[in-house]
């Protein structure tokens, strides 16, 4: 049956991010799966074990295809374009693949962490951004990391759940908070003395 579908791993994780899109990553099963190809549950447990499985799949390729774009956004730049190439990709995928965007937080078990290229990148992209910054030395580099994706990301999420509601454009917000950003990460603190 599963010849007959044309199912493999790979049809069924990038069928289950296409519905996770359309319809949130939470609603999300295998039985909706599985009717999306016109095949049983049992079909898809040929390719996934279980649901957590797929779940861990769809945030692997998430996470692959949100560092692909923004590491091809980041190719040749450097400070305030950097950054700005790197919040729009960042901010453009969330828009374009919610409930991919959403699947990015799913915690992933030691076997699906071996296979996620498509987190470590998106780290060394953050991380490439930072050294245009001068943030070479590791826990300040780290701390601004941890800012710019907090900042990032709680944006990203409350503009996904239409938090904003003032009157004023989201569109016309967005430049405020970047350059703000960029004055942080310009003027980011100097490492802390250790204490004697």
């Amino acid at each position: 049956m599963t010849a007959r579908a044309g199912l493999s791993t790979e049809r069924v994780v990038v069928a289950a991010a296409a519905l996770a899109d359309e319809i949130g990553f939470d609603k999300v099963t295998a039985s909706a799966v599985a009717r999306g190809f016109g095949v049983k549950d049992a079909s898809l447990y040929s390719h996934v074990r279980n649901l957590q499985e797929l779940r861990e799949r769809i945030a692997v390729l998430a996470a692959e295809d949100l560092a692909e774009r923004v590491g091809n956004a980041l190719m040749g730049r450097a400070g305030l374009a950097a950054l700005t190439a790197f919040t729009e990709a960042y901010r453009t995928f969330a828009r374009e693949h919610p409930g991919r965007y959403q699947a990015i937080e799913v915690k992933l078990t030691p076997t699906r962490w071996a296979e996620l290229g498509g987190r470590r990148r998106g780290a060394d992209h953050t991380y490439a951004l930072l050294r245009g910054y001068g943030l070479t030395e590791s826990d300040r580099a780290t701390d601004a990391a941890r800012f710019l994706l907090a900042t990032l990301h709680g944006y990203v999420n409350l503009e996904r759940h239409g938090a904003f509601g003032a009157p004023r454009p989201m569109a016309a917000s967005w430049p405020s908070a970047l350059q703000a950003l960029h004055l942080a990460l310009t003027n980011w603190p100097p490492a802390e003395e250790e204490e004697a």
